[in-house]
């Protein structure tokens, strides 16, 4: 049975079936027969429209993982089936750094996901990229590549590269609850109390876990990622 949060993602290949439904409610049965009892609550839900002309287009994917990465929710595919052959789509799954779970395949893991991704692209590609893949997660270790394979870099070092990969999961975290800010401000929400309750009544944690927002928390978010955007305009 199926616990805690969850937020589904339903997939229409073109905008006719995305308007008329066609498929769309056996995507949605799949989730609720995935679903059925259990102590869980599915806190959203995205529909893709694609016309099947590009692969790396998603915008709800990207809007569903956004908000599985701030509530802690868990990504449900109704049908990997339908999308075991794109090779993009499946990338963003297993690099997504969220839970999830396929309604047709669940025993579906980040290995089996890759497996498929590996299939779905050219063999020098796929190599290429879990080289350059292999090779970013030895440096975020403190691994020391080149002539003196398998020893790591000092402390001092490692714990930089330690620090500069914390302060960027913390940047994305920023950025994530940003755009919920920018949409309760869309919404009316004008004051930082305003909109830390908008927060709250989303169950989006504060960044230490919390669940409660205070005004300060906000203002840090809005003040950390206006400052980053506007180092990256002059830059």
């Amino acid at each position: 049975m199926a616990t805690g949060k969850h937020v589904a993602y339903y997939r229409v290949s073109t905008a006719k079936q995305g308007r008329s439904g066609l498929g769309l409610d056996a995507q949605r049965k799949a989730v609720a027969d995935y679903l059925n009892g259990g102590d869980w609550e599915l806190i959203g839900e995205f529909t893709e429209n694609e016309s099947g002309k590009r692969d790396d287009n998603r915008p709800k994917l990207q809007e569903a993982l956004r908000l599985c990465r701030l509530t802690g929710a868990t990504l449900i595919v109704a049908k990997l089936d339908r999308l075991s052959r794109n090779a993009a789509f499946l990338m963003t799954l297993r690099d997504a750094g969220v839970s999830f779970v396929c309604a047709d395949m669940p025993a579906a893991n980040g290995l089996t996901i890759g497996v498929m991704a590996l299939v779905a692209q050219e063999e020098r590609e796929a190599i290429s990229k879990r080289t350059k893949d292999a090779l970013a997660a030895a440096r975020a270790r403190g691994v020391k590549l080149g002539g003196h394979r398998g020893h790591r870099l000092p402390s001092a070092a490692a714990a930089r590269a330690s620090a500069t990969v914390r302060s960027e999961k913390a940047q994305q975290r920023a950025t994530d609850v940003y755009s919920v800010i920018v949409e309760a401000r869309r919404a009316g929400a004008t004051s930082l109390r305003q909109i830390a309750s908008v927060l709250m009544d989303r169950g989006i944690p504060t960044p230490r876990g919390g669940s409660s927002w205070q005004a300060v928390q906000v203002k840090a978010v809005i003040d950390r990622v206006e400052s980053a955007q506007t180092l990256d305009a002059s830059a």
